[in-house]
């Protein structure tokens, strides 16, 4: 089996996979949500993608003129329903535009070109036809290629710049994942950009090696994301009932500290302990000495002064103290065994599943899940 087999089998499997996927996120419990109905779209997308170039590689259709030459491009469809996904899981949806509604009407005009193109050379020479279709679709891939990056950059736009329109999901998700598959698609783009600069310095034949890495890293990167989103769609689902249940139990950490009424510093740290306690501060990931500070209504080198001099830690590791209980709390309560310990890590306050495991064993030398099986034997 030589590489251009290889491909071949890579494209057909991953087309099989990316229909499967499909299949059962479609019946699954979050299918019908609407983030997770785009992620499907844009499967779906790719998908029919690899199978149309398996089938042309393998040249199906070749007797049949009318087939050999419709070529659906559907990754036009690629970065419109990753930026649908983005602004539902954000759930920006009303604040931003719909942008399918000028994206299917241009896709449709696409289709209908290639069809008439097809109709009006159908008796052209073999040999004519196929150059001149493979620079109309040169010519429509780059054109694909700039409507994707434009919806591409302006989806970053949205995600770095407008963080006050979804505070409510930063609260839940800090998007370091989605923030990875925007560096990783911009790794795909630059591929892209290659392989049409290869077709275009060959004089528009059909250059296929060239779109072998584009291909193979656009699948993965799709297929990653599919799967990430149904990750992280379930976490943030369990984290929001985790933090209702929570507030309606009314769960706090032991109060650690003792009141010495006779220092002005010792009232401040009580203070401040409550304040963190009763507000539930430690559940936020960005909290910062600067915003507890102004709650506090004091100034920020005061409050770090005082909490090192009290607690003998630093800021970080003080509201990791917060967490960690709060978390050892949640790990040993009946009411929430049904739930994923990286839930309960990332809804008390840690900012990932790695920070949350790597602190948790570091103050009490053992795995959440060491600590949960230990405690409820």
């Amino acid at each position: 089996m030589n590489h251009q087999d290889i491909f071949n089998l890579f494209l057909l499997i991953s087309a099989l996979h990316g229909f499967l996927f499909c299949f059962l996120i479609l019946f699954s419990k979050n299918g019908r949500e609407k983030s997770m109905v785009f992620i499907n779209l844009l499967v779906l997308s790719i998908s029919l993608n690899n199978l149309q170039s398996w089938i042309l590689i393998k040249k199906f259709f070749i007797e049949y003129f009318f087939l050999d030459y419709i070529h659906i491009p559907w990754h036009f469809f690629i970065a419109p329903f990753f930026y649908m996904f983005l602004i539902h899981y954000l759930d920006i949806r009303k604040q931003c535009k719909n942008i399918l509604k000028i994206i299917i009407p241009v896709f449709i005009v696409l289709i209908s070109i290639r069809i008439g193109f097809v109709s009006f050379f159908s008796d052209t020479n073999t040999a004519d036809i196929t150059f001149l279709f493979e620079k109309y679709t040169t010519f429509e891939e780059i054109f694909s290629l700039v409507v994707s990056l434009a919806i591409f950059g302006y989806s970053f736009h949205i995600l770095s710049k407008k963080e006050k329109l979804f505070t409510k999901i930063l609260a839940f998700d800090n998007l370091k994942w989605i923030y990875t598959f925007f560096k990783l698609g911009l790794f795909t783009y630059i591929f892209w950009i290659v392989a049409l600069a290869i077709t275009v310095a060959l004089n528009f034949t059909e250059f296929i090696y060239s779109y072998y890495p584009l291909r193979i890293l656009t699948t993965v990167l799709i297929y990653w994301i599919g799967y990430q989103a149904i990750i992280q769609l379930r976490l943030l689902k369990e984290r929001k009932d985790l933090r209702k249940q929570i507030n309606i139990a009314k769960i706090n950490p032991t109060l650690q500290s003792e009141e010495d009424k006779d220092s002005d510093k010792k009232e401040l740290f009580n203070t401040i302990e409550k304040l963190i306690q009763n507000r539930k501060l430690f559940t936020e990931p960005k909290l910062t000495v600067d915003f507890l500070a102004n709650e506090a209504d004091v100034n920020a080198v005061k409050l770090s002064n005082c909490i090192k001099q009290f607690s003998d830690k630093n800021f970080n590791d003080y509201i990791n103290e917060f967490r960690l209980e709060f978390a050892k709390n949640l790990l040993i309560d009946e009411n929430y065994t049904n739930y994923t310990i990286t839930s309960i890590g990332l809804e008390s306050g840690f900012n990932s599943k790695s920070t949350f495991y790597a602190t948790f064993k570091k103050h009490t030398g053992f795995t959440p899940t060491e600590y949960q099986k230990s405690i409820t034997k």
